[in-house]
């Protein structure tokens, strides 16, 4: 006898069909029916896991214009996802299993979330969002991050004209994303032909910098002259004037030893005596006259002979012998004759004679007008008769020719070469 179907059976029958439901052996399968109408008595309802597909897409972010995102809903609808902060999970909720039903399988792990957008580069003159730019970004970002093994590239900024700039100094069309030198920058900028002018200009002296360098320049060399010529007349003259004074005394003493005859006269510049200062230390041969350039820049003193102011020679019975010679420069052999005193020798060698004078005064300064001080008797040394007598002259002070000193000395001795050598010589 077969069965009957429940709208048959009644009430009875209805009920007895739902009990069959709550067996856990009638269940095909255990705590998840197919349908969510029929589940077990106390079950929870279970949330069922979305696929990517099912998955609702994120709302999409708005910018303003500067390129940042905004919130255009307001804070009631709460916190919205950004680039910056992903969307976090929600928590799930696991089913409590019926009194009845057996162990639930393990729900699957949901997928993890996408990565957050990159934020979008901003055109300055169209206010356009630029894909090559938001790709490029998103790679940079992606390659700064830890582990990576390069730097990022540096991306363009600014507008459509600092594109095309930073292309020409590229020289391609799309260098100038790749350029990392900042809108406006006019360092490495080309110069065009007004301003390579205007700069050479800039560069090339005025004529007052001419000027100031020219005069200048004759400024050092005429420093320089100077320095040369002091250098000349305090050191090298005195070397040459040695050099030559010495030369004439050996031509000197070589005649005198070979006999040539003594003349009556001397020519100007011709030497005929040799003069010794013991006390100075000078020994200098004397010429005639008082020439610059012929005898007293030769190192030599000279005598005032006929063609200056015509004075004694030393072997004359009465007389002035006045002589000549540089305080400073070209040998200077008068220098130190303001040291003398009185009773110092002074000595002249002939060629068959020597005289010996002793210092008796001094004059420390006179004009050079003043020729009375190579009078017979010299005016103002202290001598009161005729005699035969010495005067030594010489410029003062010191490096000048304002003035002049006078020594005066008196003859105290006549000896002759073959007696030999007299004894202010021989101390």
């Amino acid at each position: 006898m077969t069965a009957l179907r429940p709208e048959q059976d009644g009430a009875g029958g209805f009920e007895e069909a739902v009990r069959r439901l709550d067996d856990p052996l009638n269940d095909p399968l255990p705590g998840r029916h197919p349908s969510p109408w029929f589940r077990a008595a106390g079950a929870e309802p279970q949330e069922q896991p979305q696929t990517a597909a099912e998955r609702p897409e994120p709302e999409p972010e708005w910018y303003d214009p500067e390129g940042y995102a905004q919130d255009w809903y307001g804070a009631q609808q709460g916190p919205r996802p950004t680039a910056q902060t992903p969307p976090q999970a929600q928590p799930h909720t696991q089913p409590q299993p019926h009194a009845h039903a057996q162990p639930q399988a393990p729900t699957p792990t949901p997928a993890p979330a996408p990565p957050p957008a990159p934020s979008l580069a901003r055109d300055d003159e169209t206010v356009a969002l630029r894909t090559a730019d938001t790709r490029r970004i998103a790679e940079a970002g992606q390659e700064s991050a830890p582990g990576s093994a390069r730097e990022p590239e540096p991306v363009a900024t600014g507008g459509r004209a600092a594109r095309r700039k930073a292309a020409k100094r590229g020289g391609g069309r799309h260098a100038g994303a790749a350029a990392a030198t900042p809108a406006g920058s006019d360092d490495d900028r080309p110069l065009s032909r007004v301003e390579a002018r205007r700069a050479a200009k800039a560069r090339k002296p005025s004529a007052g910098v001419i000027a100031s360098r020219a005069i200048g320049e004759v400024f050092i060399s005429i420093g320089v002259l100077m320095l040369l010529f002091v250098t000349y007349q305090l050191w090298w003259s005195n070397i040459r004037a040695h050099s030559l004074a010495g030369n004439a005394r050996h031509h000197l003493e070589d005649d005198w030893a070979s006999g040539k005859g003594k003349p009556d006269t001397f020519q100007p510049g011709q030497g005929f005596a040799i003069l010794y200062i013991p006390r100075l230390d000078v020994v200098v041969p004397i010429a005639e006259g008082i020439s610059k350039p012929k005898v007293l820049d030769k190192g030599m003193v000279g005598h005032y002979g006929k063609d200056s102011i015509p004075t004694a020679m030393p072997d004359a019975k009465q007389g002035n012998f006045a002589i000549a010679g540089h305080r400073n420069t070209h040998g200077e052999p008068f220098r130190y004759i303001n040291r003398l005193e009185p009773g110092d020798p002074i000595v002249v060698e002939t060629q068959d004679t020597y005289y010996v004078y002793k210092m008796a005064s001094i004059l420390p300064q006179t004009p050079p007008s003043n020729t009375t001080v190579l009078n017979p008797i010299p005016a103002g040394s202290g001598f009161t008769k005729a005699g035969r007598y010495i005067t030594l002259t010489t410029c003062t002070p010191e490096f000048t020719s304002t003035y002049r000193m006078i020594v005066w000395g008196k003859m105290v001795e006549e000896r002759p070469r073959s007696k030999g050598k007299p004894d202010a010589l021989v101390e």
